[in-house]
């Protein structure tokens, strides 16, 4: 496999604003054309006011992030975001019995594609989940290979993004060949977006992208966070713009 270096320190939640952390994870292979290439990986937790946590794209646990994260609060909801960010539920479900899972359309259907069974309460949808709705806003982006729910997060003003913006940064890409893919792809920081072939999943559906888009911008998020890569910080509704200048031509 290539290899790429991660974001240290790992599975330490890294506060980013009110009531909301990043966790970095370990490197994991994505089979892509016969190849198995690196991604760091990231999962993002609120802390709702019931100090109850929703836990976005999980991880791979551990018992040391395990002891971590029960420091926070208590595990509620797992999110599988994405038709692609599923694999890490089934053992946070087993370490946390009581929570709910959550997950968007296909997530099910890609998951036994794989002989991988998992169960999952209910399926995002543009409107938040009674669970969070008060405190978490959402919108569903729909494409014919990826379907994404994206969440605004006003109490810490940050968009949570899984794969509709990957910004890796070349001087942790080992690799010269993946590096050269990274940028074919157009997923280089510091202008990362959605990777060109990814793009292609939403030929049929740009009207409700464009649609999924301008909701975002009207957010305006301080903070965009996304699991491959680089996430924004600061100037967060400028890099949406940017990055989805694809679609908005």
């Amino acid at each position: 496999m290539f290899s790429i270096d991660t974001y240290d320190p790992l599975n330490v939640p890294k506060a980013v604003g009110d009531e909301i952390w990043i966790i970095d994870g370990p490197v994991i292979g994505f089979q892509y054309l016969g190849m198995k290439l690196p991604f760091p990986t990231r999962m993002t937790i609120i802390r709702l006011a019931s100090e109850k946590l929703f836990v976005h794209s999980p991880i791979r646990l551990t018992p040391e992030l395990k002891a971590r994260v029960d420091a926070l609060g208590e595990v509620a909801c797992l999110i599988a975001p994405n038709t692609i960010h599923y694999a890490g539920v089934p053992e946070w479900q087993a370490a946390y019995p009581a929570a709910q899972s959550f997950c968007a359309p296909g997530v099910i259907k890609r998951a036994k594609s794989v002989d991988m069974t998992v169960s999952f309460d209910a399926e995002l949808a543009d409107t938040a989940e009674p669970e969070w709705a008060d405190e978490i806003k959402q919108v569903m982006v729909r494409g014919g290979y990826l379907s994404e729910a994206v969440f605004y997060h006003p109490k810490s003003n940050s968009l949570i993004l899984t794969d509709l913006i990957e910004n890796f940064e070349a001087h942790k890409i080992k690799s010269p060949i993946w590096r050269w893919l990274v940028r074919m792809f157009g997923s280089m920081d510091p202008d990362g977006c959605a990777p060109r072939d990814m793009r292609m999943t939403f030929a049929g559906h740009k009207e409700s992208l464009r649609k999924a888009v301008d909701q975002m911008i009207d957010w305006a998020p301080e903070r965009v966070i996304m699991s491959h890569g680089r996430w924004y910080d600061h100037n967060g509704t400028a890099e949406l713009k940017r990055a989805f200048r694809w679609v908005m031509k």
